[in-house]
């Protein structure tokens, strides 16, 4: 199966930044951008010249709730970073920081390399392991709810094992650390030295209040996948009521700092380039990422939350002699010369720090989740437009993907959030007007994708103007929302407005546009990816296979 080209989703922090406001914000790097009131007024020209049809929705009756198992690409979207071949290979799920292709990042693998070299056998049967890189999140989610297996996992924190507990898999703890790490916040320097004059010590509650005030922007990464987001975010729940993070004073809080905070990252890397790029200047991050990453060496680091030890657990299906061997690799990841490759790398650092106590269980985690999926936003609803590429050259797999997509995810779209749809070929077409996600919508939108038929040329750019206007005209209604334009394309724009026409109006109104391609060639994918870039959003290459997953992580964070 084909990989994602461009590696992992990353989301832009901007796109909390860049909420359709009457001011430009200044995510576009654009020489020639218009001035956001130019942008308008040239985009209303635009669309009267363009005419588009709307098309009157049928109600999906026969609607069938998705479930996340739907949304789930097959484990294998998940690279193997190192293959065993013993007659007893346990197969681990272990994090990106240990995991990872090239030095620092692969202590685990170059463990596990040493480890299927030794010659270990248990009753007469050679013992090897193979590693899997996945996220701490993510394994937990293919744990619950799509029937993967591995025989141990290594999550970076303790959390993980928790949460799944309480959703009814049961661990056993083969050991409470395997390489020492911890969580923290970082700060450029500039932005500590003003926050140390005005706040005093670095903390959770300290930095949460600074951003408030407007000392610094701070941003985290999604707590659904990434165990520093999870960390932080809980944290955060604490430091608004330390006596109960989950009670309605905590939520309220995080709902009044959500409200003009940036969106949730994917990954670290994400933030790093957001970071680079002067759009925040105060970010979470592990101690072991940030003392190997020289971009970083103006930035102050402080531990915060609870620690990333890498606790690792086994299963009830991993028996017998699985188990001894399971067992077995752990202690030789414990011995001297491992923990010796694991200091090298930037593990073992900070072992004087002890864990924040937030007072919370394995399901108090999983409903801090729910928490912040519920209110990420703020009081912010979002508003979204879905433009859809319906021309011939998407004829086959590639609508099937498009249709099978959007259908399994939209489960992820909060009802509290606003969607229309646009589709196009030659002509345009308003499939959906903007409306509330409500159930009612839900129908309608079900019924309009199922509905998509190919056929005609590819006037991509004329739908995304299209798109645009709908954006516009439904924040007249909901004048705090967040605008997000998704296009669905193969990328083989041939009839209607170029690219280079319409970038000045998209640079000036300072929307995301996040593209996402199905099956596209390299030149197909250029022209995408430059659409995305104009406001610093993303675009998404990804085969059939796995653009559900991509795109339930998209949701999650987004809407």
């Amino acid at each position: 199966m084909k990989k994602v080209i461009n590696g992992v989703i990353s989301l832009a922090l901007a796109v909390s930044l860049t909420a359709c406001s009457g001011v430009k914000t200044g995510n576009s790097t654009l020489d020639n951008a218009l001035s956001y009131d130019d942008a308008v007024s040239e985009l209303d020209t635009f669309v009267k010249d363009i005419k588009p049809t709307t098309v009157s929705p049928r109600l999906d009756v026969d609607m069938s709730e998705a479930s996340v198992a739907d949304s789930l690409a097959d484990i294998d979207t998940f690279e193997i970073m190192l293959t065993g071949s013993g007659s007893i290979n346990i197969e681990i799920a272990a994090p990106s920081e240990f995991s990872g292709s090239s030095y620092p990042d692969e202590w685990l693998v170059a463990v596990g390399q040493n480890f299927n070299k030794e010659g270990y056998t248990i009753n007469g049967q050679s013992v090897s392991v193979s590693i899997r890189k996945i996220s701490s999140g993510e394994t937990l989610t293919y744990i619950t709810e799509g029937g993967y297996k591995p025989d141990v996992y290594i999550p970076s924190n303790y959390m993980w094992g928790d949460m799944l507990n309480a959703s009814g898999v049961n661990t056993t703890l083969l050991a409470d650390r395997l390489a020492g790490n911890t969580a923290g916040i970082l700060l450029s320097q500039d932005v500590y030295d003003t926050y140390s004059e005005k706040h005093g010590e670095v903390t959770v509650d300290g930095v949460l209040q600074a951003a408030i005030e407007g000392d610094l922007v701070f941003a985290y990464t999604n707590p659904y996948t990434s165990a520093t987001g999870m960390n932080i975010l809980c944290s955060m729940l604490h430091s608004f009521d330390p006596s109960d993070p989950l009670s309605e004073n905590a939520v309220s809080k995080l709902v009044e700092y959500q409200n003009n905070a940036p969106t949730a990252a994917y990954t670290t890397s994400i933030l790093k380039a957001s970071a680079e790029k002067g759009i925040i200047n105060a970010m979470v991050m592990e101690k072991q990422t940030y003392i190997n990453t020289a971009d970083l060496k103006n930035y102050v680091y402080t531990p915060a939350g609870v620690r990333h030890d890498h606790p690792a657990y086994a299963f009830s299906w991993t028996e017998g002699d699985r188990l001894e061997a399971a067992k077995m690799f752990i202690d030789y990841c414990l011995t001297d010369e491992a923990q010796k490759m694991a200091t090298d790398r930037g593990f073992n650092l900070d072992d004087d720090y002890v864990s924040e106590d937030y007072g919370m269980t394995g399901s108090d985690y999983l409903s801090a989740q729910k928490v912040w999926k519920t209110n990420k936003n703020g009081s912010r609803p979002t508003i979204a437009v879905f433009v859809t590429d319906i021309s011939g050259s998407m004829n086959g797999t590639r609508i099937n993907s498009l249709k099978e997509s959007l259908l399994n995810t939209m489960q992820y779209i909060d009802s509290s959030n606003y969607v229309g749809l646009v589709s196009y070929s030659d002509d345009v077409y308003i499939n959906l007007p903007v409306a509330k996600f409500d159930n009612t919508q839900r129908a309608y939108f079900s019924g309009a994708v199922k509905d998509l038929n190919v056929g005609g040329q590819t006037a991509t750019y004329d739908a995304v103007l299209v798109g645009l206007q709908m954006l516009l005209d439904a924040k007249k209604d909901v004048p705090d929302a967040n605008c997000m334009l998704f296009v669905l394309s193969d990328g083989a724009q041939n009839a209607g407005y170029s690219l280079n026409r319409i970038t000045p109006i998209v640079g000036g109104l300072g929307i995301s546009v996040y593209t996402i391609g199905y099956e596209m060639s390299d030149s197909d994918k250029a022209q995408l990816k430059s659409l995305s870039e104009i406001n610093e959003a993303v675009c998404i290459d990804a085969d059939s296979e796995d653009i559900v997953n991509e795109l339930r992580n998209l949701f999650n964070v987004n809407m």
